[in-house]
């Protein structure tokens, strides 16, 4: 009989039974929606109570073009925000700078001062909606930012939902975004959650990311083991600088992947959210019951889009969102079928959300809580995932950590490897990718692509250009300078940051001075 196996290389029997949970514990491995382990979610009644965010990622060109996006799918039923950045927002520079040529409002929206920030949330009340910001090296800024429009706006920041993504170790293993070496980078990230605990209650600081890990190419037990590891680094940073565990986990949360093998995805999920109620329990002697809780956003998985019959995205998509739904998510982005060729269109934008509200509402599947629980293949799925993920933790740890793990490039190199196998597999048809290697069209139609305006770049930049000149620039420089000094010490750097930017320092002007005291990270 011919063997299968799941993407992550674990062997699928024909036929599950009793036999292959004979020495499962129920209690400990399975218990009760909303208890310990959480295996089954961590809401006792889940999507009966209330359904997941759909929070449909948007972002693109000026402020004011992804501001009309953002009423467009809130109009279209869209119950959260979801905000992409351009690189050189991302990367620290203004869209003056010339690393940013040819990169303006090309992969997001662009944000260079508080004045972009306000234009892209105009009309938009922000104490009434949460917005998640994809946004590593920079999170900081776009937080501060944005909480500076809510308290313009009126709103209490106390009140204030939403999340930055503000995962940097990921970017150092797989992404790319960084500007500020890890262990810098590790200082900024606990002054967020200092700054959070205190002035942001209900924000959550940090989206511990599997998402562009798996997009990398890693394997599903990968992104779990690396993602974890990843977050056990920042809670014992933020545990070393001094803050109290059950302070900041609460506000923790995570961004997975979903990719096409349902089973292996939604064991994935369940895996990952027990890992984390033990790791965070018997590791880190949190006591809060919210510390133990995996929270987490989903998107579906980008690197999966074909640019060949991308119609065929659809049913890849909608497959991906149901494991994320069957998963238990908390909130969940379903691309686009058209971006494997650029930025979603609006009519992809909107079938897009049309696939959430239809597994939400008329699918069946949030009736009951946890519906695939006891399934002799996905609680098997379940344990095996959960036994390989920990085989990775246990090798980072060895390490010294996931700090070290990367800096000595570990993580990065078990990915590559993971990579090329499943390239192999496709350029040897082992892996069948419909409409690519198996059941492709001879001709082609050209398809729509969204348009980028090839005059944003000049339009943007004569905009930073008018706020330098008309701005008080003397107490820009004065309160860039108590930014620096604090930099320099060991204070939390957001207080003088989000003076910076009240008086409209720019996005550029403060990493330049982060970068001039930290240091820029160049991979070895």
């Amino acid at each position: 009989m011919d063997k299968r196996f799941t993407d992550s290389g674990l062997e699928v029997e024909a036929l599950y039974g009793p036999q292959a949970l004979a020495d499962w514990d129920l209690d400990s491995r399975l218990s009760k929606p909303g208890e310990y382990p959480y295996t089954r979610g961590v809401h006792e009644m889940m999507y009966r109570q209330r359904l997941w965010t759909m929070r449909q990622y948007a972002g693109f060109g000026t402020a004011k073009a992804t501001n009309e996006r953002f009423k467009f799918l809130l109009g279209a039923g869209q119950t959260g925000l979801s905000c992409a950045f351009d690189l050189p927002t991302q990367m620290g520079y203004d869209s003056d700078h010339p690393r940013s040529e040819g990169e303006v409002g090309k992969v997001g929206v662009a944000i260079d001062s508080i004045e972009d920030m306000r234009e892209l949330f105009d009309g938009i009340p922000l104490g009434e909606v949460t917005t998640s910001m994809t946004i590593n090296a920079t999170a900081s800024i776009l937080l501060l930012l944005y909480q500076l429009v809510a308290e313009e706006q009126g709103a209490d920041p106390k009140g204030l939902g939403g999340t930055i993504q503000n995962d940097l170790l990921k970017e150092y293993v797989a992404r790319g975004t960084y500007i500020f070496p890890p262990r810098p980078s590790m200082r900024v990230i606990t002054n967020v959650f200092q700054y959070c605990a205190k002035e942001l209650p209900q924000w959550n600081t940090i989206s511990i990311s599997g998402y562009h890990i798996r997009e990398a190419g890693s394997t599903a037990v990968q992104e779990v083991a690396f993602t974890l590891s990843n977050g056990i680094a920042y809670v014992q940073a933020a545990i070393d600088a001094g803050l109290d565990v059950d302070a900041f986990a609460p506000r923790l949360s995570f961004f997975w992947n979903a990719h096409n093998n349902f089973f292996e995805e939604v064991a994935k999920f369940r895996a990952a959210r027990r890992m984390w109620a033990k790791i965070m329990k018997e590791r880190f002697g949190a006591k809060k019951e919210n510390s133990l809780k995996l929270r987490f956003h989903t998107q579906t998985g980008g690197s999966t889009l074909t640019a060949q019959q991308p119609e065929n995205n659809i049913v890849r998509v909608t497959i991906q969102a149901m494991s994320a739904v069957m998963g238990g998510t908390q909130s969940l982005h379903t691309n686009g079928f058209d971006e494997a060729l650029g930025l979603p269109t609006e009519r992809a934008a909107k079938i897009a959300l049309r696939t959430q509200q239809i597994i939400g509402y008329e699918s069946g599947v949030v009736d009951t809580v946890d519906p695939l629980a006891g399934s002799y293949f996905v609680e098997s799925l379940t344990n095996n995932l959960e036994q390989a993920a920990w085989e990775y933790i246990e090798k980072v740890n060895a390490m010294g950590g996931a700090v070290s793990a990367i800096e000595a490039g570990y993580m990065q190199g078990e990915i590559e490897q993971a990579s090329y196998v499943y390239t192999k597999q496709v350029d040897a048809s082992e892996k069948v990718i419909v409409g690519v290697n198996k059941f492709a069209d001879e001709q082609v139609e050209p398809p729509e692509v969204f348009p980028i305006d090839p005059k944003l770049q000049a339009e943007q930049a004569a905009r930073v250009a008018r706020l330098k000149s008309t701005r008080d620039n003397t107490r820009v420089d004065q309160t860039l300078s108590e930014l620096e000094k604090t930099a320099r010490g060991d204070g939390n750097v957001l207080y003088p940051m989000k003076e910076a930017l009240r008086n409209y320092a720019t996005l550029g002007e403060v990493s330049d001075v982060l970068r001039g005291v930290f240091g820029v990270y160049h991979p070895s």
